[in-house]
This record gives structure tokens, sequence and C-alpha cells, in this order.
């Protein structure tokens, strides 16, 4: 019986990438059987099988998923619904929050202005951002005899450099992923949450305490923010607008952006979140706490920002995709910049990118990465645990979208999902193994 169901697994693997095949070729993406690209179309099955399943039990509602080696996409498969409560199926072109997956294009998006030589990655960002001239740092001191913590602020002593908003050793926090004295400020103020545009987001900024000195510590922060207020200021032109014209105007990226139009607001898939979660910024500090029932987010949470008209434009956190669009963004990447003839950067600028930039400093939290600019670097596989090859590089969303891009195997995972908090799941990690051991070359 097992063998029959793998069996008919594999089947239906094989006609999803059929079917989606035509419309891929027409706009310029390759197709391949998995075997004519060094994959195991029976090992693939698992990822059905286990995703399937998943739907079956009622423990996610549907999810996307892609893998591309050489080029070509060798599996491309959809499972469940995108809306349970209106049974619209999960489709190829189902639209995501992918929310910090807009981190890497942002970090692109500034290191296209690096090449026009607009700035140096050592520049102080308050060169160009004078809000920031004059922070300081907020630290907890505590009492060797007494064991008393105190806070203690003084100036900062190092300048926030440009490097150290892409690597994310500036020292800013988010506010609502810890809650330290500081991180309760970010959220007192409204930063991020209240904000009418990213101008206003660097006014509030400056009048913020950093949580760590600049350049000593990883701290994952609004640090890409900041990034796009950088680009706004460099180009003088919105976030939104240079980043359709430098980056998904020439890729083809046609379902990206910050704004979800009226008339595709349907293919947008419904964000759920576990029973009893939080909402606003407390939502990020409540953990899934096992795998409770989903129900919808509240659309007020989950839809903010996303209606045509908004004028926020989050760098790290703010854009809606598809997980064809940001094949074509890995593709680049893996092709050292470049996509079917339009080039986004050179070859020593995605090199750059994808090479540790933190050396010894601590904080990071994924045992065997390291962190370049704007992407997490694996570097010892050893130590990670986990399939893969040195040199790999990723990141992921707030609702367990993730992708990754392997140079070595010439290979690209997407998943894409939408449950937040996505604390403690691992679908997207059960994802990335199937397709690692389905490497049979």
């Amino acid at each position: 019986m097992k063998t029959l169901r793998l069996q008919h697994a594999v089947a239906v693997s094989l006609v999803a990438v059929l079917a989606v095949a035509a419309p891929l070729q027409a706009n310029g993406i390759k197709t391949a059987k998995p075997e004519e690209v060094g994959l195991s179309s029976e090992r693939l099955a698992r990822i059905g099988e286990r995703m399937q399943a998943y739907v079956d039990s009622g423990e996610i509602p549907g999810a996307v998923a892609l893998i591309a080696r050489h080029g070509k996409i060798a599996y491309f498969e959809h499972w469940g619904l995108a809306d349970r409560e209106k049974k619209v199926e999960m489709k190829p072109d189902t639209l995501f929050r992918i929310y910090s997956m807009s981190k890497p294009i942002t970090s692109v998006g500034l290191m296209i202005l690096h090449e026009e030589g607009r700035f140096q990655l050592t520049d102080p960002v308050a060169m160009y951002l004078p809000e920031l001239a004059k922070l300081e740092v907020r630290e907890e001191q505590k009492n060797p005899v007494t064991g008393e913590v105190t806070m203690h602020t003084h100036p900062a002593r190092n300048p926030i450099t440009v490097r150290d908003l892409l690597r994310h050793t500036a020292g800013f926090t988010y506010g609502f992923f810890g809650d330290t004295d500081v991180d309760r400020m970010y959220r007192e103020s409204g930063i991020l949450l209240e904000d009418k545009d990213l101008a206003e987001t660097i006014t509030k900024l400056g009048k913020l305490p950093l949580r760590f000195e600049p350049g000593t510590h990883w701290h994952y922060s609004i640090s890409v923010d900041v990034q796009g207020r950088l680009i706004e200021v460099l180009s003088g032109k919105p976030l939104d607008q240079f980043l359709e014209e430098r980056i998904f105007g020439p890729l083809g990226m046609n379902d990206t952006s910050f704004a979800v139009a009226d008339k595709e607001w349907n293919r947008l898939a419904i964000l759920y979140s576990p029973e009893g979660t939080g909402t606003g910024s407390d939502l990020f500090l409540t953990s899934t706490g096992g795998k409770k029932p989903l129900v919808p987010a509240d659309p007020a949470r989950a839809d903010r920002g996303y209606r045509q008209g908004a004028t926020y434009f989050s760098a790290g956190g703010g854009l809606v995709s598809s997980a064809v669009d940001y094949l074509q963004f890995a593709q680049m990447m893996l092709n050292g910049g470049e996509l079917d003839g339009k080039r986004i950067l050179s070859r020593k600028s995605v090199e750059l990118m994808t090479t540790d930039h933190l050396g010894d400093i601590p904080g990071l939290w994924s045992p065997g990465y390291g962190f370049g600019l704007g992407f997490a670097v694996l570097e010892d596989v050893g130590a990670s645990g986990a399939l893969g090859s040195a040199g790999e590089f990723n990141w992921g969303g707030a609702a367990g979208t993730r992708f990754w891009v392997d140079p070595k195997e010439e290979l690209i995972g997407i998943y894409m999902i939408q449950i937040l908090p996505h604390t403690g799941l691992n679908y997207g990690t059960e994802f990335r193994s199937f397709t690692y051991q389905a490497i049979s070359d």
C-alpha cells in the first residue's frame, strides 16, 4: 500500500511540473523533469506526502514549494487552501506576505547604489541620515556586590556604518522580539507600527537609544528599514519606485510589491495565527506553544499597509510576492547578479554580499552560519547540523516563508506559507531536508 501511495505521489509531482510548464516558459522560466537536473522524482514525492498529511490533519491551511536546479524548475507543487473559510485553493501564483524575505531585496537595492559610487560601506550612516548622528547606547549594569541591575545610558562610542546596517550590527532592535528596556521604548514610540513613511521612522529612531554599541553585536533589527530610507535619500526616489525600476521590472517580478491591486486581492493568501495569540506587537512576543488550531489573523493587522494608497514601505518586511517571482530574484543571485541578460549587480558584489562579515562578532543564533550583507551564509555544515553546502545563503519571513540558494549544487528552494507567529513550527525546515535528500547525481 505504501508503494502504491508513493507511486501516486511521484505521478502527481510530475503532473504538477508539467501543468505549470507552459505559463512558466511564457515568462522565460525553464522547467525540467527532476532526473534531468540530478533529482529523484521518487524522493521528491516525499515532500508532497508530508505536506498533504499536514493539510489533511489541519496543521497547515496550505503551502507552495518550488525547487530549481541548474536554472530549471524541477519541482513546483501546492497543497491545501489559501483561504479555508472561502475554500480558495492554494495555487502556483498565490501571493504571500513575505515579511523579512523583503530584507535581501532591499539590501540588493542598496548595493546597486554602492556600485554607482553613492557611498562606501565604511561611511557613517549619519553622513546621509543626520537624524542618526547623536545616538546613545542604553545598557544594563550589574552591581558585583549586591547583584542589583541598573540601566546606564551613554553616547555611542562608534558611529553606525552602512555595513552595520547590512549585517545587523548597528545596535538597533525591533521592539517586538524582546522585552528589554530598549524594546519597550520602541513599542511605546509606535515605531514601524504607526509611522506614515520611512522618513518618520528615522526621525523617531534618532530619539531612541541603541541596545548595543555599534559594530559589537549581531542583533536582528529595524536596520533594514533604515536601509530603505537610505535608498530614498541617495536615489531621490520613493523606495517602491526605486525597487520597481531597478529590480522588479528588470527581473520580471510582476507580482512583487508593497501594495496589492484591488483586482489581485483575491490572490493573497489569508494570514493565520495559532488560536489565542496576541495582537499588534504582542503577536511577536507570543510563542505558538505547540500546534494550536489556526484561525484567521485580525485583518486590521494582517492587511495593514498592503492596500493601494499605503505610504509606508517597510524595507524590512513589507513586500508581497509569489514563489515564481522570488525565484527570479534568487536565480539572479545564483547567476552572479544577472538574469536573462539583465544585470542587477556585478559578480563581485554578489560575492561580497554572500561572504561572512561577522567574524568573531557574537549574537547570531544559527550554529554554523555567518552573516553577509543581507543574507545568512552557511560556513560550517557540520556545526549547522543540517543538510546543505558551505557557501549557501538564505533568509526567511515571520509567517514561515523561506528561501535558500546553494551555489555549489546550483540549487534554489522556496517555501511559502502564512502562519504568524511561526515559532517552533518546522515545515520549511522539513522541506529543505526533503529537497537535499532528493539529490541523486
